[in-house]
């Protein structure tokens, strides 16, 4: 059963994970001039990176998951990221797409992107890339 304090956590680190998308994509729209899609997956991998590597340490350090190195973890939950991530992105670009105000406000697209994918994200993360080891059980 998920916990409180569990889902709680990863709502937090969630909100950490949105403000380093939404400022990634602040600086490489405002300040260098980026494309305002392509800086959208570049700062959508900012803040991945970010979220696992609080989430690994903060949300799902209790559990006794599958051994593996960082950067198979890393890659695991950038591939789990992909489903949520995908919801995400297409949530934000059709939401700058369709209406001038989220093209002059991407923030707040990305936020809504964000809430879209989370859901997604928690249920992958915590089946797949912290799943329970069943060695740790016996």
């Amino acid at each position: 059963m998920i916990q409180l304090r569990t889902l709680t956590r990863f709502g937090l680190i969630g909100v950490l994970g949105f403000l380093v998308d939404a400022g990634v994509l602040h600086l490489l729209v405002s300040l260098l001039g980026a494309n305002l899609f392509l800086a959208r997956l570049c700062s959508f991998t900012c803040a991945a990176t970010t979220t696992w590597a609080i989430n690994r340490v903060f949300t799902f350090s209790a559990i006794p998951r599958l051994r593996r190195e960082m950067l198979a973890e890393w890659a695991a939950y950038f591939a789990a990221s992909i489903g949520g991530g995908c919801i995400n992105y297409l949530a934000f670009a059709l939401l700058v797409y369709l209406s001038s105000s989220f093209r002059a406000l991407p923030s707040a697209a990305v936020a809504i992107g964000t809430l879209a994918g989370t859901s997604f994200n928690f249920f992958m993360y915590s089946k797949y890339v912290f799943a329970t080891s069943t060695k740790a059980n016996s």
